[in-house]
């Protein structure tokens, strides 16, 4: 089990650290809420993790098929709302391959990337959009 010591830093900024491997990463409220969004904000991170889980669980799948992804990229996009509290409501995640793939294998990468636990950790209100381009 991953833990993760996190220090308020103060002026609203965090310092995490893995355990682990001592990786660190540091947040700070975004502009809009109060902060100076000097780096990644606690929801930017949350946006960052579901594309990060699906095109790694798109790897794992790509490795099973024998196939190269690399350079593979996922643009995300958070929308948030202040109703009925402020929370992300919506992440739009786009897909841009430079490989084209068979049909048969690119429903497969998307089956896996569609899976990862990221996404079936989401709570159901998050409204989500996914687009794939292959061989762009």
């Amino acid at each position: 089990m991953a833990q993760i010591e996190i220090t308020y830093e103060g002026d609203l900024a965090t310092r995490c650290v893995h355990s682990e491997n001592k990786a660190e990463i540091l947040t700070d409220a975004p502009k809009e809420n109060k902060g100076q969004g000097r780096v990644f904000s606690p929801t930017d991170l949350f946006a960052a993790s579901l594309g990060s889980c699906m095109l790694t669980l798109m790897g794992i799948a790509a490795k099973g098929l024998q196939i190269d992804i690399q350079g593979m990229r996922a643009t995300v996009s958070k929308e948030m709302t202040s109703v009925p509290s402020r929370r992300i409501s919506k992440l739009c995640v786009a897909f841009s391959c430079p490989h084209r793939f068979s049909d048969e294998v690119t429903a497969k990468l998307i089956h896996a990337a569609e899976h990862c636990p990221v996404h079936h950790s989401l709570h159901p209100d998050i409204v989500l959009e996914f687009t794939y381009s292959w061989g762009t």
